[in-house]
């Protein structure tokens, strides 16, 4: 089994061609990247390393939607995170700054990064068009999923935010606690994701996939054995834009059908 080293995954992340001095958010599966040579950390270094340059910021997602219903929603003296091995070793590292999204954490590596998670505490809901999620957006940022699919988009549930597309969003709220890391507990309320036809809209989200497509939203690429995609928020933004304005009165993620041609090559 290939073990990469450094030089292949910079020459894989110079195929990608990504804008210089842009948020990047990482979604990934250790798992389909397959065995780097260092190990998670020194795959971690490369990729802060690449996407910082020239004041870019690397995003790696810590949520802890898990412990919704909880005393804590978020402890941040604690590496605690639904997410995997990844984003335990991006908590862990030191470099970057963790987010105080009660539910959506990310650390953020990069100068700018104080400035990008400011007031995380306190946004309405998990992926607020003000939280980290809509600057993202906001400073043309990409999403970068690796051996992962557009369920694991969180950004897709920004857009929803950003075009107040309805039967999203909980109307109710529920509480959430924030341990800082000065072990001041700060409790506030929040809305959660919510659709009355699917457990989970993420779940549907791979159906935007050929319209993202169609419109040039992705840059397909390899992270180790990982298949890539890069994707510009701007993009995907006004390709969901798109197709709900020629939808008409139909949810194009109402059933598991594709959705209709029509609605996007326009």
């Amino acid at each position: 089994m290939k073990i990469f080293t450094k030089a292949d995954i910079v020459h894989q992340l110079d195929a990608l061609y990504t804008p210089k001095g842009v948020p990047v958010l990482f979604h990934s599966s250790l798992r389909a990247i397959g065995p780097v040579e260092g190990g998670a950390e020194a795959l971690l270094d490369i990729l802060i390393e690449y996407f910082t340059r020239d004041g870019g910021l690397f995003c790696v997602p810590t949520h802890t939607w898990h412990n919704l219903g909880k005393d804590i929603t978020l402890d941040l003296s604690t590496d605690d995170t639904c997410l995997g091995a990844f984003a335990k070793v991006a908590i862990r590292d030191g470099r970057g700054i963790r987010s105080e999204n009660p539910c959506h954490s990310m650390v953020v590596f990069g100068d700018g990064a104080a400035d990008f998670v400011k007031d995380e505490l306190f946004v309405p809901t998990p992926t607020a068009p003000t939280s980290c999620y809509g600057k993202l957006f906001d400073m043309d940022g990409y999403v970068l999923l690796a051996g992962v699919a557009h369920n694991k988009n969180t950004f897709l549930h920004t857009v929803d935010e950003i075009l107040n597309i309805p039967n999203r969003m909980d109307e109710k709220t529920i509480p959430v606690a924030v341990r800082k890391k000065d072990g001041q507990i700060v409790t506030r309320q929040l809305h959660l994701f919510y659709t009355d036809y699917t457990e989970d809209i993420s779940y549907r989200f791979p159906k935007y996939e050929t319209a993202f497509r169609y419109h040039r939203c992705i840059t397909d690429g390899f992270l180790g054995n990982a298949p890539v995609q890069l994707c510009s928020t701007r993009k995907m933004k006004e390709t969901i834009e798109l197709i709900y304005q020629n939808c008409g009165n139909t949810d194009p993620l109402k059933d598991e059908e594709a959705i209709l041609q029509k609605w996007y090559c326009i």
